[in-house]
């Protein structure tokens, strides 16, 4: 291509790296509070966010910290709740209210360590994690149980996949109530909530179900990850409102009956499933920080005599691919798509899928990810060769280019017109040069959203000091690697693995012909750095990735080089040529 349309694609690939990547760092550097959430109207100044919110979520506050860990030793009090042991989740049904407020997941650590135990879904109300799920009914003229009632369970019951649980309540007027929970090995739990009426006039009653939850442990919401409030209405999945719009207007009422609906953070999240599509859901703000999702369903009518029941499924455990595809397999409406996958779905459940399968092989995530980038490299080799044989094609035929420039100089329409002349007399195609370059861009960023959002990426370990390649290399030059006390601000801290991603990218470009244009030198000459500072604060594996990438392409061209002599000799030239020009030019 000629070097006004190398120029213009430069610019745009680097604009668009710029607001893919940059963009949402830029706009956190700027303006730090725009996603904190607005307070309701009733809300006191306390209520504002203290701190910041991280990808894992979980609470950041030392003190809540604290405080969660002393309130859970008086709030799981044994005597008042069932236990539930099963293979993906544990903890307990409190007997107050029949409430499920205790879960842990039994697959996942809270952190890196081993030793942090388990990681937490579910927290008491009133602790300063709460997230429960509660079930019952309302009604006019008729008494129900309430979020305060003593529910009676069997004696020594225990809530496993083999073994359900049913609670019992009776109004003393002739109704009785009863909630039978029964769990799976993975992380739902099905609610059967039943009423007998043994009176001798018909009764109205409304179940109703819902999650209630603090934003305090609420991951970070950015543009392309979001946090909060979700669900899937009339088989559309929908990530929003955030939860500052909920706490701005006091409630939001989604369009469509609910297929599920709940709270999503990156890793975990916690939804209602209905068993049929009649519920309305609405999501709240019950105090400054703390938010319900409803799932209410039709006023029913129970004649003397009859028994009521009504099924709602509940999920509160990790966003596992394979775990949400065997729920929507099962008639779940889209529920693999509570992982916002987003536009390269299609691409990026392949990916996953092939990366666990080499990590399977090779027993590291780390290696698993440099071998997949061997595969993409591989499967695009042919496409590098045409790009070199385009690179010749183009050298062969830049004396001609140049005498048209030359000639129409003063006329851009022309020149142009007589230029892709040449190209169709010649054969030469000026855009298969950069086809390798735009079909690794959804690879790239395919991987990107991989490792952000897939939970089987969290807390994987590459060597020595990378200990969970979904988060940002630990390891600061400023700091030197850790040795100064002090923590660089997220734009400085410049780990060692973008410090070689700068450098094997400027490796790259050093072999790449060399620019005549000096607007493209100059590009190419700060691309390495600016990238470096860009991609620092992301996922370490995806920094593994592109160095891998680059390393591969240097290796590549210096093959296709050797094959292509003349092209290398050509190079050369170029890059001396290109350095008198610029020497002309000061």
């Amino acid at each position: 291509m000629d070097s006004q349309n190398q120029r213009n694609m430069i610019l745009a690939v680097l604009l668009t790296a710029l607001i893919l990547f940059g963009w949402d760092a830029g706009m956190r550097y700027l303006y730090p509070n725009a996603d904190k959430a607005k307070p309701a109207a009733a809300a006191s100044p306390s209520s504002a966010a203290s701190t910041t919110p991280t990808r894992e979520g979980g609470l950041t506050s030392a003190a809540d910290q604290a405080l969660e860990a002393r309130d859970l030793q008086t709030a799981l009090n044994p005597a008042s709740r069932v236990p539930i042991q099963a293979p993906g989740l544990a903890g307990s049904i409190n007997l107050a209210g029949g409430v499920v407020d205790d879960l842990v997941t039994n697959r996942h650590t809270a952190s890196v360590d081993t030793a942090s135990g388990p990681q937490r879904i579910y927290s008491p109300a009133g602790t300063p994690a709460q997230q429960f799920a509660q079930f019952g009914w309302v009604g006019q003229n008729v008494a129900l149980p309430t979020a305060g009632t003593m529910w009676t369970a069997p004696a020594g019951a225990k809530l496993t996949p083999q073994t359900p649980v049913t609670l019992s309540w009776n109004n003393g007027a002739g109704l009785n109530f009863t909630l039978t929970y029964a769990i799976d090995a993975d992380y739902m739990i099905t609610v059967s909530q039943a009423v007998s009426n043994a009176g001798q006039a018909p009764v109205a009653v409304q179940p109703f179900a819902l999650i209630n939850r603090t934003d305090k442990t609420a991951s970070v919401d950015i543009w392309n990850l979001h946090s909060g409030p979700f669900g899937a209405f009339d088989g559309k999945v929908a990530f929003a409102p955030n939860y500052s719009e909920v706490a701005e207007t006091g409630q939001f009422v989604p369009e469509g009956k609910a297929d599920w609906v709940g709270f999503t953070d990156i890793y975990w999240m916690s939804a209602l499933i209905p068993d049929r599509n009649d519920a309305s859901s609405t999501f709240r703000a019950v105090t400054p920080g703390v938010f319900r999702a409803d799932l209410l369903y039709p006023v029913v009518s129970i004649a003397p005599g009859k028994q009521w029941v009504r099924q709602t499924r509940l999920f509160a455990g990790a966003k596992e691919s394979a775990v949400l595809d065997r729920y929507e397999d099962s008639g779940i409406t889209h529920f693999s798509l509570a992982i916002d996958w987003g536009w390269f779905r299609w691409f990026e459940k392949p990916i996953l899928l092939l990366l666990k399968s080499l990590f399977s092989a090779v027993g590291n995530f780390g290696v698993a990810i440099m071998l997949l980038t061997v595969i993409v490299r591989g499967i695009m080799f042919p496409l590098a060769q045409r790009q070199f044989a385009s690179m010749a094609a183009m050298k062969a035929i830049q004396p001609k280019m140049k005498a048209l420039q030359e000639r129409y100089k003063d006329d851009r329409a022309k020149q142009q017109e007589e230029i892709m002349a040449l190209y169709k007399k010649e054969g030469v195609n000026p855009l298969a040069g950069c086809l390798p370059i735009f079909l690794q861009i959804p690879v790239f960023f395919a991987l990107y959203k991989v490792l952000t959002l897939a939970i089987e990426m969290r807390h994987q370990p590459f060597v020595l000091w990378i200990k969970d390649l979904s988060a940002p290399d630990p390891l600061h030059v400023l700091n030197l690697f850790g040795l100064l006390p002090f923590t660089p601000p997220a734009f400085l801290a410049i780990g060692v693995l973008a410090v070689l991603l700068g450098i094997t990218m400027w490796l790259q470009f050093k072999l790449n012909p060399a620019q005549m244009d000096p607007m493209q030198q100059q590009v190419f000459a700060i691309m390495p750095w600016m990238m470096m500072f860009i991609m620092a604060p992301f996922a370490a594996g995806l920094l593994l990735y592109w160095i891998t990438s680059n390393v591969l392409a240097i290796a590549q061209q210096a093959y296709l080089y050797s094959r292509h002599p003349q092209l290398a000799a050509q190079s050369e030239k170029d890059a001396v040529d290109a350095k008198r020009a610029q020497e002309r030019s000061k």
